[in-house]
């Protein structure tokens, strides 16, 4: 039978120390999509390909909760030292935030995989070795899907269109679905699961998709070898055709299915002032920005905690009725107390006249070694009695090692 008091403690201990983390990550993601938008406002307002890969800064978020700053720059601790008390002593608050994650979750995830349902009931046809998902909805194409992409279009346009006109429209789809569009987008809306407490990643996540969506048009204006005019006229009947459908009802347009109409006169704006691009400098762009971002990571990794580290601390107590903590001086008490694998090693003279100058009676316990997960959050110790009847100078006392307990084990790897 399993131990379920462990394992409430240890499902305990994954709320606060991910929740720890996690609000960390959420206070940055504060901070960088305003510089993100400014970035975008300022310095890229007319370099697209830049606009789009500025929110590749993202991706350094998630890692950002075990730095160690947190604990050894005065300035952030003072700042940050509320929070991280907060989430670390509360576990109600830590619950809370769970909570939150699963419903944005549930929200998120939910409306995904209903729309994958409708679109796999939706009629196919095959376009050029294609295969196309037609509905009779009043939407814009869009694609859905990850592993097996599936390009959706309203049965009007598929009815409606040249040969020439459903290729450039089911050409963008399957340029978002090269450009790795969709997987950026379910990257974000991970993002906003895990930091659901800045709903700032959902207010300007139109941003990003309106970032993707311009990346795409220029990338098929360029590849098609049409005119900025003939694709912008394509979008336009697009645009016509779906609102006389609608009745006047704004149409959705976007790669997810979902876009307001007043986006599309911005959108028509960045085709209108589309100038040929150099693929080589764009490629070496982008292999610049991943260089950037690979350095942020390493530079991320490198200043923050283990998910694992080794202790050296050493501490003797003794239980004379009551457990009490005899000294936690590490560097006086490694003096005349060594261990390894196996076996601790104790001075015994030096151990006892310490012992004597600090009146310990009772059992005395040697607690040492193990490790922690972040500085005052979780960790074990292994631990032995000191035993007081050996008269050997050195003495050599077994021990067992907790960590080759399950718990332990998978304390150490979460």
């Amino acid at each position: 039978m399993p131990d379920w008091r462990q394992l409430a403690s240890l499902i305990n201990f994954c709320t606060a120390y991910y929740t720890t983390q996690l609000v960390r990550c959420a206070a940055f993601s504060f901070v960088l999509i305003g510089l993100v938008m400014l970035l975008r406002k300022i310095f890229f307002s007319e370099r697209t390909f830049l606009r789009g890969m500025s929110w590749a800064l993202f991706l350094v978020i998630p890692f950002l909760g075990r730095l160690k700053m947190f604990y050894e720059n005065a300035a952030v601790l003072k700042a940050t030292w509320r929070i991280t008390a907060v989430t670390a002593s509360w576990l109600w608050g830590d619950r809370i935030y769970m909570a939150g994650i699963l419903v944005t979750a549930i929200c998120i995830f939910g409306k995904r995989i209903r729309l994958q349902r409708i679109v796999s009931g939706m009629e196919k046809v095959m376009f050029e070795n294609v295969r196309i998902y037609v509905t009779d909805m009043n939407i814009t194409p869009f694609t859905v899907g990850l592993l097996k992409p599936k390009i959706v279009l309203p049965k009007v346009m598929a009815d409606s269109y040249s040969k020439d006109e459903l290729k450039s429209v089911i050409q963008h789809e399957q340029t978002h679905i090269r450009l790795g569009h969709l997987w950026f987008g379910f990257a974000w809306d991970m993002l906003r699961c895990l930091l659901w407490i800045n709903p700032l990643l959902t207010v300007f996540q139109k941003h990003f998709r309106a970032d993707m969506e311009d990346i795409c048009d220029r990338v098929c204006i360029q590849s098609s070898r049409r005119t900025a005019h003939e694709y912008g006229m394509v979008l336009l009947k697009t645009l016509k055709l779906l609102s006389s459908k609608s009745e006047g009802t704004a149409p959705a347009v976007t790669y997810a299915g979902e876009r307001e109409f007043a986006d599309m006169k911005r959108r028509m704006g960045e085709i209108a002032s589309f100038r040929p691009y150099r693929k080589k400098l764009c490629v070496g762009m982008l292999a610049t920005a991943f260089l950037m971002i690979a350095a942020m990571l390493l530079a991320v990794h490198t200043h923050s905690y283990a998910r694992c580290n080794e202790s050296r601390d050493i501490l003797v107590g003794n239980y004379d009725g009551e457990p009490q903590v005899i000294s936690y001086d590490t560097e006086e008490l490694s003096q005349m107390i060594s261990y390894d694998d196996r076996y601790v090693y104790v001075e015994r003279q030096a151990f006892e006249d310490f012992l004597e100058e600090n009146n310990a009676e009772g059992e005395i316990w040697i607690v040492f070694g193990g490790f922690y997960k972040l500085p005052g959050l979780a960790g074990i110790a292994e631990s032995c009695i000191y035993e007081s009847s050996s008269k050997d100078r050195i003495i050599q006392i077994p021990y067992e090692s907790i960590r080759n307990y399950w718990y332990y084990e998978l304390l150490e790897i979460l």
